[in-house]
């Protein structure tokens, strides 16, 4: 048998209502998902942070010692390379010269003062002017300055050492003539090793003078103790960065100036 129109329609009505809650359900919109909370990132690392920090060893004391007077050097007493004792005798020059000018300035000085005590005699007699006697004694005294004069360019004919330490390099040779002002040694202080090198500004919260660390030296392929001696003055506000002068914490006989290598300190 088949269905009555009636019924199909009411049929067709009763499914189209049980649908409506389906398609609402459909187009209503999603809430969004909350968004997931990030991690925080770690502080970006300045460029200093990036590299390795290398340093230099380097004397504490250097200089350049330079003739004082023109002449010939007679003997070098500390070749290239040698140890010295602060007071030792580096270098002696020919100064024939000036020790005879020294005896020609003594011989004046004694004749001027055999003549102004002559004149201080006669000035008792009233047998001499004023005037005679003044001249006599400025004489005198200027024969006495030239003595003086030659006696510290006598002491300038030996070059002594300022301090302990070694020849760095020989700048002149024995026998040749040199003139005031030229160069004959570089000579340096090694018994302390220093290492001057830049770390980050914001180490500064936790660096502090004396403090240790290792540096690990290229030349040697070995770690050296050493602490900080000082803290820079001032910080570079462009690499954000201060500079530190260190030392080599002990005695280590293998260590020369100019040695090189990578300071092993990294913040706590």
């Amino acid at each position: 048998m088949f269905a009555s129109p009636v019924r199909y329609r009411f049929a067709i009505a009763v499914s189209l209502l049980a649908l409506v809650p389906f398609a609402e359900g459909l187009a209503q919109p999603t809430a969004p998902a909350a968004p997931t909370p990030m991690a925080p990132s770690a502080a970006p690392r300045s460029a200093i942070e990036k590299q390795d920090i290398r340093a230099q060893l380097a004397p504490r004391r250097y200089t350049t010692l330079a003739a004082e007077v023109g002449a010939k050097i007679n003997r070098i007493e500390v070749p290239e390379g040698a140890r010295f004792r602060a007071g030792q005798t580096l270098i002696v020059f020919d100064c024939s010269l000036q020790q005879a000018q020294l005896q020609k300035v003594k011989a004046a000085l004694a004749a001027a003062d055999q003549t102004y005590s002559a004149n201080k005699r006669l000035a008792e007699l009233n047998s001499v002017s004023k005037l005679e006697l003044e001249v006599s004694q400025a004489e005198a005294n200027k024969a006495r300055a030239d003595v003086s004069y030659m006696n510290i360019s006598l002491d300038k004919c030996r070059i002594p050492a300022p301090f302990n330490g070694r020849v760095a390099e020989q700048r002149a040779r024995e026998q040749q003539y040199v003139q005031p002002g030229q160069a004959l040694l570089d000579i340096l202080d090694d018994s302390v090793l220093e290492l001057d090198f830049i770390v980050p500004s914001k180490w500064l919260v936790w660096l502090k003078p004396n403090q240790k660390f290792n540096v690990a030296i290229d030349e040697t392929g070995k770690n050296y103790p050493a602490k900080i001696l000082r803290i820079g003055a001032r910080v570079d506000p462009v690499s954000q960065s201060v500079k530190l002068t260190a030392a080599i914490d002990g005695q280590f006989d293998e260590l020369m100036a100019g040695m090189s290598g990578k300071v092993l300190i990294a913040p706590p």
